[in-house]
């Protein structure tokens, strides 16, 4: 007996492998479809909560602070100096050779209105809290912020000009609302 050879495939054959290959990418869907849902609440946990993001950002009435002024606030944990500056100050701080600088920025780039500065209180050497906000606590060479711990003095702009501190003292992201109100972040 001899086999008879079986002339290629039929369609038969053609449509199960069509189906099967179907099959196979629907099933691969369909698991990939299952996993990013089953991760999504893991993924949506890691949002911050409502009351989190209520702190996110804060609005101040600055027409109450007169001149020459300073007030601290809270924002996300951290205090935020506003001072409302005088012409003194302002042209002190605009008058700096900012090539000079540790940290060169200008003033122009850290005040968007110059005689409003709004800065996050917190020495960028070690985390201290700078003197400088209340009347009669030293100032620093440069009439801006003292910081007792190690040393630090910044200007009326809040650069540093002298001691260990790295970096000037951040300024947070902050937009005029209207003449008076300012929102901070």
């Amino acid at each position: 007996m001899t086999a008879k050879a079986r002339p290629g495939k039929t369609t038969a054959d053609e449509d199960g492998a069509s189906r099967r290959d179907f099959l196979i990418l629907a099933t691969g869907a369909v698991g990939g479809a299952g996993a990013v849902l089953s991760v999504w609440p893991f993924i949506h946990s890691m949002n911050p909560s409502a009351d989190v993001l209520a702190l996110s950002s804060t609005e101040l009435d600055i027409s109450p602070i007169e001149e020459g002024q300073a007030i601290t606030i809270q924002w996300r944990g951290k205090p935020v100096f506003v001072r409302h500056r005088t012409a003194a100050e302002i042209t002190a701080a605009q008058d700096v050779d900012v090539a000079d600088l540790r940290d060169p920025e200008s003033d122009q780039k850290r005040a968007e209105k110059p005689e409003w500065l709004i800065l996050v209180g917190v020495c960028t050497h070690l985390g201290c809290i700078p003197l400088g906000q209340k009347q009669g606590d030293p100032r620093g060479d440069w009439n801006g912020w003292f910081c007792p711990c190690h040393g630090s003095h910044y200007d009326s702009s809040g650069r540093i000009r002298k001691g260990p501190a790295p970096k000037n003292l951040e300024v947070p992201p902050y937009v005029f609302i209207d003449d008076t109100t300012v929102r901070i972040g």
